[in-house]
């Protein structure tokens, strides 16, 4: 009884900014996840799995319990993370312990935002305790965490990356010495892999991760400089589509994919070009192939320097506008939900446009928080006890593959920072050395 007020206690400290906003955080890809389900469509550039979660705890009545559930699972998991790390979870110390993160760090404007973001976290603090939780998780445990993790690894394409560099990292640690179940993390992956595939074969006839991915990193490709200059030097012998473009390019990568006057979603003539993202992706294909070849050094020079970029980038605020909210999102509340609860939509402090500046003093904090916090988990991991090095070195590689996947193959952005940096204050307080009894 009292582990579950705990955890529920958690979870709703967890979800403040949704309360405060009157309404769950959207964001304007969050109107394409309903739609996934309420359509249903499948979306060219979305993995159909975040969409059935969402309507797994909405059934069209309201979007109020993907968000409730949300902060269930990460109150949960911070509270097995607790149990694993400190060899003991208290009610009060986990309760302690949500607060912290809810009014210390950006960890709440990711659990109540509806968007696979949040599964980024859920991701890497899985995979430690499959892999170094032990004796300290039930069976029902571990098989829900493997379960849980699979979902969040197939929700959002930048964490199969994630996963797999954290899987590298706990092979290094094994062999550092360090006690891992690697098999107990392999087998999520696994099993989102799968998840992935089916999907796609079923939804776009392609069996593939990511039938579209070479459009996503062209974008970001021609916007580095390396694609443009091989457009530029083939064509336009090569025959490409895009020759006829060149001129325009590089741009801006969300201009190159969404923008209606953009290569990919407007042809020559001026004409509109529908699913324009899909028709390209043969021939994006061909071109990110050809770039690497020409320009390895050039590609590795653009990453680290985008990745670098979202290091710094980590803060809240762009996910607390209203921005396409009339054309994404509204229209797909009002097509799926009663007027009640789209009348709620209307009326919250984001759809009006007074949210992100109530909110944005908050800033400040959270990026001092996460800058004193790392030499400190660095410092509590060195001298801490039990697998608090281990958590440590995973929190830090996480972060920096999280960097390098979202900085360096999309673009910087805070939300993606904002998803994990939170992480590393949080690991820091359980990774803080317990008192040793007399």
């Amino acid at each position: 009884m009292r582990v579950g007020a705990a955890v529920l206690t958690g979870a709703l400290l967890l979800i403040w900014p949704a309360f405060f906003n009157g309404y769950p955080l959207l964001f304007s890809d969050s109107g394409g996840f309903l739609h996934q389900t309420l359509g249903p469509l499948m979306l060219w550039d979305k993995p159909f799995i975040y969409g059935p979660f969402l309507h797994a705890f909405h059934w069209r009545i309201s979007l109020w319990g993907p968000v409730i559930a949300q902060g269930l699972i990460l109150s949960h998991l911070l509270w097995l993370t607790q149990r694993v790390m400190r060899g003991d979870a208290k009610p009060l110390w986990h309760i302690g312990l949500c607060a912290f993160a809810a009014l210390a760090t950006a960890a709440p404007f990711s659990a109540a935002l509806l968007m696979p973001d949040v599964f980024a976290p859920i991701v890497v603090l899985g995979l430690f305790l499959l892999g170094f939780g032990g004796g300290a998780l039930t069976r029902f445990e571990r098989g829900y965490l493997v379960a849980l993790v699979a979902l969040g690894i197939a929700a959002h394409l930048a964490h199969l990356p994630l996963a797999l560099g954290l899987c590298v990292v706990a092979l290094l640690l094994r062999l550092w010495r360090m006690p891992v179940r690697l098999l107990a993390m392999v087998l999520p992956v696994v099993i989102a892999v799968a998840a992935l595939l089916a999907t796609n074969a079923i939804g776009h006839g392609r069996v593939a991760l990511s039938p579209y991915g070479s459009v996503f990193m062209l974008a970001r490709l021609q916007e580095d400089g390396p694609a443009s200059a091989v457009l530029k030097a083939r064509c336009p012998d090569a025959g490409w589509y895009l020759c006829a473009f060149t001129d325009l390019l590089p741009m801006p990568a969300n201009d190159f994919l969404w923008a209606p006057d953009s290569p990919v979603n407007r042809d020559a003539t001026g004409a509109p070009r529908f699913l324009g993202g899909m028709k390209l992706a043969p021939e994006a294909g061909q071109i990110v192939a050809e770039t690497l070849r020409a320009d390895p050094l050039g590609v590795a020079r653009a990453m680290a320097g985008n990745m670098l970029a979202q290091l710094g980038s980590f803060g809240i605020g762009d996910t607390l506008d209203n921005a396409h909210f009339a054309m994404a999102v509204r229209p797909r509340i009002e097509q799926g939900f009663s007027a009640h609860e789209l009348a709620a939509f209307d009326q919250a402090r984001q759809t009006q446009g007074v949210l992100k500046d109530a909110l944005m003093p908050f800033n400040p904090f959270h990026l001092l928080v996460v800058v004193l916090a790392l030499p400190l988990l660095v410092w509590v991991g060195w001298r801490g006890q039990g697998h608090a090095l281990a958590f440590a070195l995973f929190l830090l590689a996480a972060v920096l593959g999280n960097a390098l996947i979202c900085g360096g193959l999309s673009a910087p952005h805070p939300r993606y920072g904002a998803r994990i940096m939170w992480l590393l204050p949080v690991s820091a307080l359980l990774c803080w050395p317990r008192k040793r009894k007399a």
